[in-house]
């Protein structure tokens, strides 16, 4: 029994990811209850097309884009399908640099 908790919670730890200062926090916290974010618009982010992964980017990505919550997205990475109005996806490519916009 014992055996089957520790890989439990060495699985768990296994699949949590930390960032660190080249790439940034792959989804920062959705709006508490009541709070909801506005409807996210990629209009406007062409400039930040082809720029590094970076905590100022995902600011500055998220202000012009009116939504109140970021999702980071590598290649290969799972996703939840939900869809959400107010949240911005930033795609990135292989080499950490913004791919693509889009909302949900």
């Amino acid at each position: 029994m014992r055996l089957a908790a520790a890989a439990i919670a060495l699985l768990t730890v296994a699949c949590t990811t930390v960032p660190t200062e080249e790439s940034p926090a792959p989804t920062q916290e959705p709006p508490a209850a009541g709070e909801g974010g506005a409807p996210c618009s990629i209009a406007g982010l062409e400039p930040l097309l082809g720029r590094a992964a970076a905590e100022a980017l995902g600011a500055e990505a998220l202000r012009r884009s009116g939504a109140g919550a970021l999702r980071w997205i590598r290649p290969g990475d799972m996703v939840t399908m939900d869809y959400r109005e107010d949240r911005l996806n930033i795609h990135l490519d292989s080499a950490g640099r913004v791919e693509r916009f889009a909302c949900g």
